[in-house]
């Protein structure tokens, strides 16, 4: 693999085109290359690493299921080949040649929350993918047994090895639920859908922007489960109809998502207030600021109201 992806953080390098900005690829030097064996951890140096193969979702959806799935993910035949991503800092260290970053240059570093609603499902996945990487390198440099300073394992392997006591440390992946809880509105039948607005969204302009009800599977936990749980914590609802829908990788921190719809079974509103400041059932017609295109919360909220006939 000759290019990579350069990152700074959670910003990636891209490049200004007429449509909006487009992650940016640089070249490598040939003694960067991985096209040998004598060269092939070099891919694994800290802050340097290699990116699998991201499937566009046409190879997983099947021509059976509803338009509702075909229209929700832009780009379903859009693959992103196995490639490479590094940091800035290591860019700089091993004399990558970069393009002017600045304002006129048309290059900068973009966040990645920013490409989100604009990228191909597989570019998205894959950009998600190194993030993640990068991360898990940075904060894994270290035993966490004996302390003794880690190395990448001497093959392609994606794992840190500690050369004291051998222990091995691989990329920890957190699974997370995200439900969309629906229910016909009491008095006049249209379906509407719960939402709510957290305190992690943090300080924002109105109008708030209002989201699904997510959070971490525990250990011991089935992911229906989870979903029982979550909802019961956070909004004091009861569910019934649980069923999985799709699933996101989300590098916030190296989160997998996995989305859920349920339907309302019983009780009354009760906000967790450390987690939340308000919630309630939203009538499809009329919604609050949600998230955007791109991210699993939007393709559920998406589905739901294609299938009632409502143009988000």
């Amino acid at each position: 693999m000759t290019h990579a992806f350069v990152f700074s953080d959670d910003t990636l390098l891209c490049r200004q085109m007429p449509d909006g900005w487009w992650p940016l690829q640089v070249q490598l030097p040939e003694s960067s290359s991985t096209s040998d064996d004598s060269t092939c951890q070099q891919a694994y140096q800290i802050g340097h690493v290699t990116l699998l193969e991201s499937l566009a979702p046409s190879h997983w959806l099947s021509d059976s299921l509803p338009d509702v799935a075909h229209d929700l993910t832009d780009n379903n035949g859009f693959t992103a080949q196995a490639t490479s991503a590094m940091t800035y800092d290591y860019a700089i260290v091993h004399d990558v040649i970069l393009p002017i970053i600045a304002e006129t240059s048309g290059n900068a570093f973009v966040p990645y929350r920013q490409l989100i609603p604009q990228l191909p499902a597989a570019l998205s996945t894959q950009i998600s993918q190194a993030i993640q990487l990068l991360r898990w390198q940075a904060d894994t440099q270290f035993c966490s047994r004996c302390a003794a300073p880690a190395v990448h394992a001497e093959t392609d392997e994606r794992a840190m090895v500690c050369p004291v006591c051998r222990l091995r440390q691989y990329p920890r992946v957190q699974p997370c639920v995200i439900t969309a809880v629906t229910r016909p509105n009491p008095q006049t039948g249209e379906m509407q859908i719960l939402l709510a607005h957290h305190h992690r969204y943090g300080e924002q302009k109105l109008p708030l922007m209002y989201g699904l009800i997510a959070g971490f599977v525990e250990v011991g936990e089935s992911l229906e489960h989870a979903v029982v749980r979550e909802v019961a914590e956070e909004v004091n609802i009861s569910l019934k109809d649980i069923r999985y829908v799709s699933s996101q990788p989300w590098p916030f921190p190296s989160n997998l998502m996995l989305g859920f719809r349920a339907s309302y079974a019983s009780g009354d509103i009760i906000i967790q207030e450390d987690e939340l400041s308000h919630a309630d059932f939203f009538d499809l017609s009329n919604l609050p600021k949600i998230p955007p295109k791109g991210s699993i919360a939007r393709e559920l909220i998406d589905q739901i109201a294609k299938e009632q006939g409502v143009l988000l």
